[in-house]
């Protein structure tokens, strides 16, 4: 198989098949081409209560490695045999037909040209292949027939394959066709690009449903292309497109540009193609120049009307920003460029606005923080990420032009980087951990901030006072310090001026007849190291605050009670840094309104009849600047 799947997108196939509902060891998952077991072990870890676990790997390293991770994952009695799934497929009934099961999940090896060796497909012991026989050097939907054959009149299965699979024609076109007559295809995924180790082609998520497929009327489609991060050469799914996806699928949702449940009898009337952009349609809309606007001034309405979203959040602010132009279809600005943010910023409707989104943020916390600081050994982690993220989703679901999924991307980064290793310190050694300066869970910046908040600001001033010496010394080389300034002469090799070199060029000075010029630079060289010798004298009250600074703080982790450590820990540190990042999507919001306003005033500030006229008068200008200076422009 391939061999190895990205977390994320295992996670988004065992949560679509609905693993997490088996409600005994006994339902079954299986991975036909289960490589190092990577997928296989990721989709089981959904199911609460477990499930039994079979595996076949055709590469014997790879079937041994994947038996090796059974063990080291708790799954000892997982059966993975090696051998060709295709050809000689090892999970089978006493009948002698294949083993069928509840889950099946598989991300199988892309377009496979050797598929038929060992076997005649066209009399083929499983009957696997009823519904047509794939084409002879490509053996993805060889694989998908096996997977169906392999699941029970009930069983779900998720499968990884190329876009290929949608829309190729011939002989896979007639099994496509088959197949969705069946109904067994309940829906399909796609992903982005360049999202797998070993191949950078697009691939897609074929979910498999046999219960109730004989009543199927549609598959539901997702684009689910546009959603990912870039992360060194690859691409990566981001929590909150996982979640999104999941949640979209699971309760089919139809969101514009994203995803819909589209009939079969539309499929039937595009011959049975299911390639996604002929279903959904995920480009971006094209930002459009106007002419007319070019020409004669104005913003259309239209560009206008494209942020309804914000008017509905708004509806008075459009008002206060734009007049009825002289043009039917056209607008005016009423304030200028420069004054569209602090108006944005200034209008009651964006106010309340704001504040409802920090009151949101705030209900949450109020919501939450006495789980958090009810942190026990006895609480699981990835349990207590699962309840706040749910309920910060659950929180942010009805808030407009804020996106939950963007919110719960924030805590799940913040947890991934920082938040996690926190709660399985707590979990692990109780909140006292907190009295230990070492572990990083309560910064020295957090105790400064809630204990030594004056000895910080008197360090800020000492460091004040000593940059202003600084930019004094620089200010006076700047000025003296060139080729024939006054300081050049006492600069050393590296052209700097030190202690060592001012000193000795004033020594220099002194045995010697002193000349006019020389008593200025002797001046100057004075005033110099009288602000080296300050620069150093105040560096040094820095220091040393800094010192006694950092042994008080030394000090207070070990006077820190268990509540003392809950407040820094939660809120001045987790709860803070949340409130920060729902703070930089409200700026987000505010940035892409400002923004867009100001591109569409400064666009069609000036029509081009004016610009015209503009270069005519500036033209006439230039030449009769040149006349005067003897010079005619032909």
């Amino acid at each position: 198989g391939q061999f190895y799947t990205p977390a994320e997108v295992s996670r988004i196939m065992a949560k679509v098949i609905g693993i997490n509902s088996a409600k005994s060891q006994r339902k079954t998952i299986y991975d036909p081409t289960c490589g190092s077991g990577s997928l296989l072990l990721k989709a089981a870890d959904e199911a609460k209560t477990g499930v039994t676990i079979y595996g076949q790997e055709m590469y014997n390293a790879t079937a041994a490695l994947a038996k090796m991770n059974m063990i080291l994952h708790d799954n000892p009695t997982a059966e993975v045999w090696q051998d060709n799934t295709l050809s000689s497929p090892h999970f089978k009934e006493k009948d002698g037909n294949l083993k069928q099961h509840d889950f099946v999940v598989a991300n199988p090896p892309f377009s496979t040209k050797a598929w038929s060796n060992g076997f005649d497909p066209a009399n083929d012991l499983y009957e696997r292949f009823a519904d047509g026989i794939p084409p002879a050097k490509n053996g993805d939907y060889a694989f998908l027939l096996h997977i169906i054959r392999s699941l029970k009149s009930t069983g779900k299965g998720a499968v990884i394959l190329p876009h290929g699979v949608l829309f190729r024609g011939n002989a896979e076109g007639g099994i496509r066709k088959n197949i969705i007559r069946r109904g067994y295809i309940k829906g399909i995924i796609g992903l982005p690009a360049n999202l797998f180790y070993g191949t950078g082609i697009p691939a897609c998520i074929i979910v498999l449903d046999k219960e109730g497929a004989a009543g199927r009327t549609g598959i539901f489609m997702i684009d689910a292309s546009k959603g990912f991060v870039k992360d060194g050469n690859k691409n990566r799914l981001r929590h909150q497109d996982i979640h999104k996806i999941v949640d979209v699928f699971n309760k089919q949702l139809e969101l514009p540009k994203f995803s819909r449940m589209v009939s079969v009898a539309e499929i039937e009337g595009n011959d049975y193609n299911l390639n996604l952009p002929r279903y959904i349609d995920s480009a971006e809309a094209e930002d459009l120049q106007d002419i007319y606007a070019h020409l004669n001034g104005g913003i259309p309405n239209a560009d206008i009307e494209s942020l309804s979203a914000y008017w509905e959040v708004f509806p008075t602010l459009q008002k206060q920003l734009f007049d009825k132009g002289a043009q039917a279809g056209y607008s005016q600005m009423k304030v200028a460029a420069a004054q569209v943010k602090p108006t944005i910023f200034a209008h009651p409707e964006f106010v309340a606005y704001t504040q409802s989104v920090s009151d949101l943020f705030q209900s949450w916390k109020a919501n939450n923080v006495a789980r958090l600081k009810g942190i026990t050994q006895a609480v699981h982690p990835k349990e207590l990420i699962e309840l706040l993220a749910e309920s910060l989703l659950q929180t942010f679901a009805e808030v407009k032009l804020i996106d939950k999924y963007d919110v719960y991307q924030h805590l799940m980064s913040y947890w991934s980087d920082i938040m996690q290793d926190d709660v399985y310190l707590i979990s692990a050694d109780g909140w006292q951990a907190g009295n230990d300066a070492s572990n990083g869970l309560i910064p020295p910046q957090l105790i400064i901030a809630r204990y030594f908040v004056a000895e910080r600001d008197a360090i800020e001033q000492l460091e004040a006072e000593r940059d202003a010496v600084t930019r004094a010394m620089e200010e006076m080389d700047e000025e003296h310090g060139g080729e024939d300034g006054l300081l050049n002469d006492a600069k050393n090799d590296k052209g700097k001026l030190t202690k060592a070199t001012v000193a000795a060029r004033l020594k220099e000075i002194k045995s010697v007849r002193a000349e006019p010029v020389e008593a200025q630079e002797q001046e100057q060289l004075n005033a110099y190291l009288a602000l080296i010798e300050q620069e150093s004298a105040a560096s040094k009250k820095v220091k040393d605050a800094q010192k006694a600074l950092d042994a008080k703080v030394a000090a207070q982790y070990a006077k820190l009670s268990a509540d003392d450590i809950k407040t820094l820990v939660v809120d001045d540190k987790w709860l803070a840094t949340l409130a920060a990042d729902v703070q930089t999507e409200l700026d987000r919001v505010s940035q892409a309104l400002t923004g867009r306003i100001k591109q569409l005033a400064e666009r069609y500030a000036e029509p081009l009849p004016q610009l015209a006229d503009e270069v005519v008068a500036l033209t006439a200008k230039v030449n009769e600047h040149l006349k005067k200076m003897g010079f005619a422009c032909k």
